[in-house]
């Protein structure tokens, strides 16, 4: 991955936010600009020069990761609590003007900054300044996010004929997990959703203990993660295929492959994500089935499972080659369950790179 660029291009941020310095404490924010994977640190980035702030948990961790990323700061290990707020303090010397991520850090935390440890510093509130970086994704980036979904889409194909067996929910999650991880995923990207039947129509149920049955549909919405970055794929599937389904059940699945693939398709640099979302929603709500999508139709994916940018109706984002994005149109009908179909995709110039590749059928 390119980290050390990283690092220079918030620096070329900094007068456009009116700060002369950027007090960084999301941790997956300091993550993406050092590679340092540490559960406490602070990132100090001035002009010309950074700093990682950290205790002495992350002495050697901190050095081994920067050094192998390439990034060139100074490691200050802070040996008490105070140690590393005198540390920020001295940072601070001269400085007028200091940002704070105003998104992560919270009313108190922001009092205790100001009083006790930048009482001669006006702190800046900023928004969102390393996120519009991590928006856009580097080739290393993209390829943990691939590594990620192919576990994903392996698990899967692993684990999904044992639907037939009548397994709980909350059963067939575990398995699914448990695949994931033995296939070499560092983590699950989030609680995986399995819902099956009547509880289909709730978008974010959570697996319990009811036993799938043979005609059901069964909603799975679940995801890896490689080295940081995540993958999300959700796949609808009928036990005992579509004959064992109803006409709307089949109906349903019809209407949002259709959907998926209009909305897949629209996916291209200089689209608006409002476009996208209305190439899915067409679909639906020609179907008569508009009030039954009741989401947005995806999100960036990343070191985050959310992240910029948004592909909703309400949202003014442009897709730019690098994005990584979801496309996941649903629709909720309660008695009949729910269908709803994502893949994670890369932008290019001319579309889009599907990422997932488990079958939709």
């Amino acid at each position: 991955m390119e980290v050390p660029s990283r690092v220079r291009g918030l620096q070329a941020c900094l007068d456009s936010a009116g700060c002369d310095a950027l007090l960084v404490t999301h941790l997956i924010n300091i993550r993406y600009l050092t590679g340092f994977t540490g559960s406490s640190g602070y990132l100090w980035v001035g002009p010309t020069s950074v700093s990682l702030i950290t205790d002495g948990r992350y002495d050697e961790q901190a050095r081994g990761e920067l050094y192998a990323t390439g990034v060139m700061a100074e490691v200050i290990i802070g040996r008490s609590p105070s140690a590393i707020r005198e540390a920020l303090s001295d940072h601070a010397e001269g400085v007028r003007n200091l940002g704070i991520e105003a998104e992560h850090v919270s009313w108190a935390e922001q009092g205790r900054y100001a009083r006790d440890v930048f009482p001669s510093t006006t702190l800046v509130p900023s928004s969102g300044l390393v996120e519009a970086l991590r928006a856009v994704k580097d080739r290393g980036e993209v390829a943990r996010i691939e590594a990620a979904c192919a576990i994903a889409d392996a698990a899967l194909a692993t684990v999904a004929p044992g639907l037939e067996h009548r397994p709980t929910e909350a059963v067939f999650a575990l398995e699914l997990d448990a695949a994931m991880r033995t296939g070499g995923a560092d983590a699950v990207s989030f609680d995986t959703i399995v819902a099956s039947g009547p509880l289909g129509s709730r978008p974010h149920h959570m697996p319990s203990d009811r036993v799938i049955e043979r005609g059901d549909l069964v909603v799975i919405d679940f995801g890896a993660m490689i080295d940081g970055y995540h993958s999300d794929m959700t796949r609808t599937i009928a036990v005992g295929g579509s004959a064992a389904l109803d006409a709307t059940q089949r109906r349903m699945l019809t209407v949002v492959g259709e959907a998926q693939a209009a909305g897949v398709a629209a996916v291209a640099a200089g689209v608006s994500t409002a476009a996208v979302d209305t190439a899915c929603r067409e679909v639906i709500a020609a179907a008569g089935w508009a009030e039954a999508f009741v989401h947005g139709t995806g999100h960036g994916v990343g070191l985050d499972i959310h992240e910029a940018p948004r592909v909703a109706a309400t949202d003014a984002a442009t897709l730019l080659a690098g994005h990584v994005v979801t496309v996941e149109p649903g629709v909720y009908l309660p008695g009949h369950g729910g269908v709803r179909i994502e893949d994670t995709v890369v932008v290019t110039e001319s579309g889009c790179r599907t990422l997932t590749r488990a079958p939709k059928s």
